[in-house]
This record gives C-alpha cells, sequence and structure tokens, in this order.
C-alpha cells in the first residue's frame, strides 16, 4: 500500500511540479492586479446626461422594437449617435433607437471608433490616435462569458502612453471593457497563468472547465498522498522530530511539514473554484423563484411615470420591474439616484432606494415562512454589495433560505443556502482568506497571502529540482 501511495505521488508530484509553482507565483500576481474588467465607476464616468428632447418614443415602444417578450429592464443612455434604450430579458440584450425605434446595434467601425472617443473623452482619456483594431468574438481580456451578450466586440486602441483599449458591443454599443498595457503584462503573469486562461482553450467554457477541474482534482491527490508521506516519514531523536532525507528531499518534507495545512487547504479551495454546481449549490434563483423575480411587467405601465420628469442631470435612466411594479431610477450621479414607482401617488420627491417594506413584499414570495428584511452590515460572514456606492443591501431569512436584495435596483445579489454558505468558507475563506477579520485589517491579509504563496512557492521549487533529478535519472536508465 505504502508502496503504491510513494509512486503515485512521486509521478503526479513530476508531472504537476511547475503547475504548483505557477499556482502560488501567479497567485501573488492576482491579489494585487485583478483581471481586467470595467468597473461601474469607469463606466458611469463615460456616461453623458440623456438628451431628453431626441428621446421620442416610449418605453413600451422601445420594447416592443426590441422584439424581446421578457423584457425586465430598461436603460436609457446618451450615446454619440444619439440617446438610445437598451432592452433587456433572458434571452439577453437589444438597443434600439429612442428618436424612431430602428435598430442601434453597432455594425459600422466608424460609429464604435465614435463611441470610443466620445467616451474617452468624457473619462478625460487621451486619444492621440485612437483607431478601432480589431472586431471579433473573443480575444484574450475578454473570453468571460458575461461578455456573451454584447460580441462580437469593437476593440479600439486609443495610443496614449498606458496604451489603453476599449472594446465596444456590438449589440447595444456600450463600452463593456477598457485594458491598459501595464494589466495586460501583468495578467499575463497572474490570471491567464493561474486559471489556465488562453483563449483557445476559454472559449470554451465546457472545455476549459473539464480540463481545469481535472488537473485540479490530480494535483490536490498529489499534495494529499504528500502529505501522507511526509507525516509518516517523520522520525523521532531523542525529544526532536527530523527527516529521514538529506539534501534537497529533507528540504522539501520540512517545508512540507511546515506548509502542510496551507498547501493542502488552498489546493482543496481552488479545485473548489471550479465546482460550478458538481458538489454545491450554485447560488442561482430556481426557475419558479427567477419567475417571481424577473416577471415582466405590462410595459404601457411605465407611461404613468410621464408625468414626473427626468432629472436633466440624469446620465442613465433605468425602467425595472420588481414585485408587478415598475419602477424608475434617475442616476444623476454614481452614487446618487432617484427612484419612482408607476401608479404612487406623488410622494414628498423621489425616494433614493427600495424601502425595507417593498422588498419584503416580494420575497415573501420566494419562500415559506420569511422573516422581515434587516440591513446587511458591511462586516457581515456572508457580504454582498451592491454596485452603486453607500446603496443598502437587505437581507431575508426563509428559514435556511436567505435572499440578498440591492435596494438600489432591485436585484438579487445572492441566493444562500446551507450548501452555499459552506462553499462561502471552503471557497472564498480559504482560498482568499476573505475571513471578516481580516478583510478589516488589509496589510495583515496582504503579507499574509505573500508569506503563505511564497512559502508554497519555495516548497514546489524543491519539488521540481527533485522531480528533475528523478526524471533525468529515468531517462538515462
Amino acid at each position: 500500500m505504502m508502496g503504491a501511495i510513494v509512486l503515485t505521488h512521486r509521478w503526479l508530484g513530476i508531472a504537476f511540479c511547475l503547475l504548483f509553482a505557477m499556482w502560488f507565483a501567479s497567485g501573488i500576481v492576482m491579489h494585487f492586479v485583478p483581471f481586467p474588467s470595467l468597473t461601474e465607476a469607469e463606466r458611469f464616468a463615460g456616461l453623458v446626461p440623456v438628451d431628453r428632447d431626441g428621446t421620442r418614443i416610449s418605453v413600451a415602444d422601445a420594447v416592443a422594437a426590441s422584439g424581446i417578450a421578457d423584457a425586465t429592464r430598461v436603460r436609457l443612455i446618451q450615446r454619440s449617435d444619439g440617446p438610445v434604450y437598451v432592452v433587456s430579458g433572458s434571452a439577453g440584450s437589444r438597443a434600439v433607437r429612442a428618436s424612431d425605434g430602428g435598430d442601434a446595434s453597432v455594425t459600422s467601425a466608424d460609429v464604435a471608433l465614435t463611441i470610443v472617443q466620445a467616451y474617452s473623452r468624457q473619462r478625460g482619456l487621451d486619444a492621440p490616435r485612437a483607431a478601432i483594431v480589431a472586431q471579433s468574438d473573443y480575444d484574450q481580456w475578454s473570453v468571460p462569458n458575461g461578455f456573451d451578450r454584447h460580441r462580437p466586440l469593437s476593440r479600439a486602441a486609443l495610443g496614449d502612453a498606458p496604451g489603453t483599449e476599449v472594446y465596444v458591443s456590438s449589440l447595444t454599443g456600450e463600452v463593456v471593457l477598457d485594458t491598459t498595457r501595464s494589466e495586460r503584462a501583468w495578467n499575463w503573469a497572474g490570471s491567464v497563468l493561474h486559471w489556465i486562461y488562453p483563449t483557445i482553450l476559454r472559449s470554451s467554457w465546457a472545455l476549459w472547465d473539464g480540463v481545469v477541474w481535472t488537473l485540479s482534482l490530480l494535483a490536490m491527490i498529489a499534495a494529499l498522498l504528500g502529505a501522507v508521506l511526509g507525516i509518516v516519514r517523520v522520525k523521532m531523536r531523542g525529544r526532536q522530530l527530523s527527516s529521514p532525507y538529506r539534501g534537497w528531499h529533507a528540504l522539501h518534507h520540512i517545508i512540507g511539514l511546515v506548509a502542510t495545512v496551507f498547501v493542502l487547504t488552498w489546493i482543496f479551495s481552488g479545485w473548489l473554484s471550479m465546482d460550478h454546481g458538481r458538489l454545491f449549490s450554485r447560488g442561482q434563483l430556481t426557475p419558479a423563484e427567477a419567475g417571481v423575480v424577473n416577471a415582466a411587467p405590462d410595459w404601457r405601465d411605465a407611461s404613468s411615470l410621464d408625468p414626473q420628469p427626468i432629472s436633466p442631470l440624469a446620465r442613465e435612466v433605468e425602467w425595472f420591474a420588481f414585485n408587478g411594479h415598475v419602477y424608475r431610477r434617475d442616476r444623476v450621479g454614481l452614487g446618487r439616484q432617484a427612484l419612482i414607482r408607476a401608479g404612487d401617488a406623488p410622494r414628498d420627491g423621489p425616494a433614493p432606494y427600495l424601502d425595507r417594506q417593498e422588498i419584503g413584499d416580494l420575497t415573501a414570495r420566494l419562500g415559506a415562512g420569511c422573516a422581515a428584511p434587516f440591513l446587511l452590515a458591511g462586516n457581515d460572514d456572508y457580504p454582498a454589495q451592491s454596485a452603486l456606492p453607500g446603496a443598502p443591501v437587505y437581507r431575508t431569512t426563509c428559514g435556511d433560505l436567505w435572499f440578498d436584495v440591492d435596494a438600489a435596483d432591485g436585484k438579487v445579489l445572492q441566493r444562500l443556502d446551507p450548501s452555499r454558505r459552506v462553499y462561502r468558507w471552503l471557497y472564498s475563506a480559504l482560498h482568499t482568506l476573505d475571513f471578516p477579520i481580516l478583510l478589516a485589517h488589509a496589510r495583515l491579509r496582504d503579507a499574509l497571502i505573500v508569506g503563505l504563496c511564497t512559502l508554497g512557492l519555495m516548497f514546489s521549487i524543491t519539488g521540481i529540482v527533485i522531480g528533475w533529478r528523478r526524471l533525468r535519472a529515468w531517462l538515462a536508465a
């Protein structure tokens, strides 16, 4: 039995020692330089006030023109070529012109470039030689599934000192991603390596998922067998523990014993990052719950909001369905909005957010025995945060089932059943050390992550040396 463990660990270690080293080193980079994305602050900063005079069709007409039968959200934004409605449903999004309801998708490189130039001016980005350099479904930085509803994407290089590149959705004409030369360079050494994320593999989600899940599982088995061997081979010399090995083997043994708990929990939690519903729930609404939350409203109800004019400062106007009602929110700043509900008598001015009662009325329909919603604290063990800075998030507990709802736009941010709550600790807490006490002390968390990953890297390097010597001897035999 022990001989089988030794042989299995030996050859799995030879096969995966470089992968272990890559994961630990790239994990340090990822902690400080995340995968490129367009933050909500960046997206909103690129918007300009909506031209209300150019908006000639109603929300209901825009939904009808889009052809999206189950539309649940409609946004009005100002593009460089005029105001457009972006209509969204379960199948995707589509843009229609607010002037006449015509198709507002972006098929021309000239239109995409004009949108990029307007966005850059609004953001204060230097774009001396902006040009569309590619139009494609996938490249290294646009492979995540979240961009599926925007493909193909037009990629523009601004020609500025930071090497900024901006991506425009062909379906909505919105800027959906930007990257800089520094981000791209660091991510080659970070996320691309860590997630095994080359475009050719990641563009097929199912293939990438299967490959990385399998590799992570085999790596975890190798680490577990190594831990068993490391503990079994410890020798007692008097009152001291010692290793029977010498040289690199001894170093591998000793560092492995010191790092055993971290290596095992980190590799295990990394494997769980690829779970995707295999062992734990995915935290998604069930079809029945989604039917309640995403029920398409009668968009003609939105006309009752017309007497309350859109703020002239609004950079984005959104109509959304929540608990059978249509709401409109005028976003006048990143953290400032006005929210009104169709059919309501005029209140003492628009409210900024959905209130506790409105959220409770919806969540009471999602589960049995639901308690009244309560405001989620910033240091909660199961954190959820609105995209709108400072906006409240309310949690409703329905027995063992929890729902977190964003009071800014009515979205369900989390569905936490017991399985998902366990997953939060086994994956997030173990892999990124986002324990509440460490989140409150960011520098201590940084030091722990860097220190532990460095220890894991040193351990991996000893394995590389031993593996190379073993492989060389085997090949020479």
